[in-house]
């Protein structure tokens, strides 16, 4: 059909940093709840005009009179606003609580006669130059409730708008027609792509990490970098990780086992969202060790510029000390001293000393020390 064959280009956009949350001015009607950005009912693929803001309460009822389904989206709720919405859709409490508490793990529940899902988005913050406290990534939470006839999405923190999202599917009637899962599909391959264009961006960062540690200095040697710089974009790492790799198994269950709830046609495709789950999971992975490679190697280097500059050191005190020997004799003031009172005793004292320094350090230089 050719709804399948275009579905990827509907619902998938340009892998580019995602943008400031822009959201819905809503104006809250009668019965309207604060929380909501956009509330919607779509019938044979298409929303249905309203001639005003549609409160969740009506949506429901002109789905259940009139067919379609419902599509509210809310921002960060809290349990006064969410506690009518969840009991108008039958919502279980154990997935209204996980929805309105926040920082979950992405996860797949069934409660009943609807999905709860929940995804971690990332978005990457640009910065001018990596420091020891610069945030790469900054994480937020999209969950979703998926019923028969309803599709519920809960967002939680400043970025994973899904505006845009929902303009595109809004223009590709075929694709709507198929209900809430398609919706489902929709948000999972919208911000798995998310994760795919961070990656890029982080792979970016580590590089110009990797290359400082081992770009050489004047004298040719790696010079390394602050340590901090590379650990803090390991911690940032490690939450990317987080946020990707719990949700490679619910992409998986969601492709491979039939449900009700998710239609035939559209389940195919979440196997093509388990794929690139699973490929940014081994990007992330690939990440860390080498992360941890790195910092092993500029605290390797940190440690031989340490003992070059020990061996250095020792070298010098090496030559001083035959002077110091020296002037530390005849400064003893005795009466009875050899060469005290010989006319060339001083000059041959200082050429001795002088050639002896000069053979130390040809002799140390020979050797790498200095």
């Amino acid at each position: 059909m050719s709804m399948i064959r275009d579905l990827r280009a509907a619902v998938r956009p340009s892998r580019v940093s995602a943008r400031k949350d822009e959201g819905f001015e809503t104006v809250p009607g009668p019965g309207a709840v604060s929380a909501v950005v956009d509330c919607a009912v779509y019938r044979d693929g298409r929303r249905v005009r309203q001639a005003g803001p549609l409160a969740p309460e009506e949506a429901l009822r002109q789905v259940r009179r009139d067919g379609g389904f419902a599509w509210i989206g809310l921002h960060e709720p809290d349990e006064g606003e969410f506690a009518g919405i969840a009991r108008e859709f039958g919502l279980h409490p154990l997935a209204v609580e996980d929805a309105v508490r926040a920082h979950q793990r992405p996860k797949l529940e069934r409660y009943d006669d609807s999905l709860f899902t929940v995804f971690k988005t990332i978005h990457y913050l640009d910065h001018d130059k990596l420091s020891t406290n610069s945030e790469v990534v900054e994480t937020g939470e999209v969950m979703c409730f998926t019923g028969r006839d309803f599709f519920i999405t809960v967002r939680h923190g400043g970025q994973g708008s899904l505006r845009a999202l929902r303009h595109r599917l809004q223009d590709d009637p075929e694709l709507l027609v198929k209900g809430p899962s398609a919706v489902l599909h929709a948000i999972a391959d919208h911000i798995v792509d998310g994760y795919l264009a961070v990656a890029d961006a982080v792979q970016d960062d580590i590089d110009e990490v990797e290359t400082e540690v081992f770009s050489p200095d004047r004298r040719g040697t790696p010079r390394g970098t602050d340590a901090g710089r590379i650990y803090q974009l390991k911690r940032e790492v490690l939450e990317f990780k987080r946020a990707v790799a719990p949700l490679l198994r619910p992409m998986q269950l969601l492709s491979e086992r039939p449900m009700l709830l998710v239609d035939p046609e559209i389940q195919k495709y979440f196997r093509d969202v388990a794929d690139h789950v699973a490929r940014v999971q081994e990007q992330v992975i690939g990440f860390d060790e080498l992360l941890n490679s790195i910092l092993q190697a500029n605290l390797a280097q940190a440690s031989v510029a340490q003992n070059e500059d020990m061996r250095k050191i020792t070298s010098w005190a090496a030559i001083i000390a035959v002077p110091t020997m020296v002037c530390g004799v005849y400064g003893m003031n005795f009466e009875h001293m050899p060469e005290v009172e010989w006319r060339y005793g001083y000059p041959l004292v200082l050429g001795i000393t002088v050639g002896i320094c000069l053979g130390i350090h040809r002799m140390l230089k020979r050797n790498g020390w200095l």
